[in-house]
């Protein structure tokens, strides 16, 4: 049994596919991923014996400008992705196929492959803020109900949609023309399909009553890392207090200016070291401190257990793997889920939700002054003990299941 999986994004879309693809080839399955071939990417696939199969442009090509990514990049960007599923995962098909998970920036193409190979199709999502809810405004946090004067938040969903389908609708449709599929007229429905697969924490992300679609939550697939932290790494953390860490991954060009100074800063005023991870933004100290350390590619799940609070960008891996470690964060939210995932901290008291995409010394002394005390730390410790990380198996039981090959396991609703 063979299993196609899909993402196109960050690592943060790429990783948990690595995980649940473990968990298949634990199971007996084959697995392959088509992603797009960063450099990270290619590393992460072949250090856990995943099968990469290239999958349109390299991501850090798109996001590492020193502008982030306008409207018209987007209508560009939007119809190759739709092409290049289209091709690759026909192609990737060729060698068998038994079920196609798709997850990451709107994956239109997926699921009409699946459907010409009559093959199961699963739409998988990480957060639940880009899926259609009486509770959020598209591309934005949860928040209170509408005021008076305000737009009725389906007439804004309905909006979500016809922007959807003027990005991807043209392409979608010409790439199902092309193998003897119908035209669809809603392209966001069509690739969430009935019944979405939502990978996310119950805890850090509940579900329940949030949304109108039948979301089956498996829990977040959270990939074990083994690997031992660098020596000098580990000299620098048994020097001390635990630092600060800051990081904001793979944003690159959405990184705020100078946020890597602002937190040795902030740190500083509490006596504490900072440990800075680089990512694609490169950032790095502003001083020759001893107090300061820069680390590029680490296992975060071994140095977040180490560290007295973690600054960063709220994607949802990061936002997983500190609350697992049970690290205090303070989330500065730039784009897309983040602002849920600071406002998910803040509400469970692990940590503190910046204001602003712009923080400044001032404002990240604040934060870390909210984080840095021992009551957010026990809640921390507290709400990781909470956290399951069985969701890698919990979805590839039911995706063998899904493709006719059941094994043992507990039901999942």
């Amino acid at each position: 049994m063979r299993v196609l999986l899909t993402s196109w994004g960050s690592r943060g879309d790429v990783e948990p596919l690595a995980a649940l693809a473990v968990e298949l080839q634990r199971l007996g399955a084959e697995a392959a991923v088509c992603a797009p071939a960063d450099d990270d990417f290619v590393a992460l696939l072949a250090r856990v014996g995943v099968p990469l199969v290239p999958l349109g442009p390299t991501v850090k090509s798109i996001v590492a400008n020193p502008k982030p990514p306008t409207g018209e990049d987007a209508f560009r960007l939007a119809p190759a992705l739709v092409e290049a599923r289209f091709e690759t995962l026909a192609a990737a098909a060729k060698d068998g196929c038994d079920a196609i998970l798709a997850t990451g920036l709107m994956p239109a193409g997926a699921r009409d492959v699946a459907e010409k190979l009559g093959v199961p199709y699963v739409f998988a999502c990480f957060h639940i803020a880009g899926i259609p809810s009486p509770h959020f405004r598209p591309g934005r946090r949860p928040g209170p109900p509408l005021s008076e004067g305000e737009t009725d938040l389906r007439v804004l969903w309905r909006e979500d949609g016809e922007r959807v389908n003027g990005l991807y609708g043209e392409a979608l449709n010409r790439g199902r023309a092309g193998i003897g599929l119908p035209p669809v007229d809603n392209v966001r429905d069509h690739v969430f399909g009935d019944r979405p697969w939502l990978a996310a924490d119950a805890v850090l992300c509940p579900s329940e009553g949030m949304t109108d679609l039948e979301l089956l939550q498996t829990g977040a697939w959270i990939l074990p890392d083994e690997r031992p932290l660098p020596d000098e790494l580990e000299a620098f953390l048994a020097a001390g207090e635990p630092p600060v860490y800051v990081g904001f991954g793979s944003m690159a060009s959405y990184a705020p200016k100078d946020v890597a100074g602002a937190v040795i800063e902030a740190s500083r005023a509490y006596g504490r070291r900072v440990v800075v991870g680089s990512g694609w933004a490169g950032l790095g100290a502003v001083d020759d401190g001893d107090d300061c350390f820069v680390v590029g590619e680490v296992n975060q799940q071994a140095l977040f257990r180490r560290v007295a609070a973690v600054v960063h960008h709220g994607g949802a891996g990061t936002t997983t793997t500190a609350s697992r470690a049970g690290a205090p964060q303070v989330i500065v939210p730039l784009i897309a889920d983040q602002p849920y995932w600071a406002a998910r901290v803040a509400e469970l008291g692990i940590g503190a939700a910046h204001q602003g995409p712009a923080p400044t010394v001032e404002s990240l002394t604040a934060a870390l002054g909210v984080v840095l005390t021992p009551e957010v730390a026990e809640r921390a410790k507290a709400v990781a003990g909470t956290i399951r990380a069985d969701g890698a198996t919990v979805a590839a039981k039911l995706l063998l299941e899904a493709a006719g090959r059941p094994v043992q396991g507990p039901a999942v609703g």
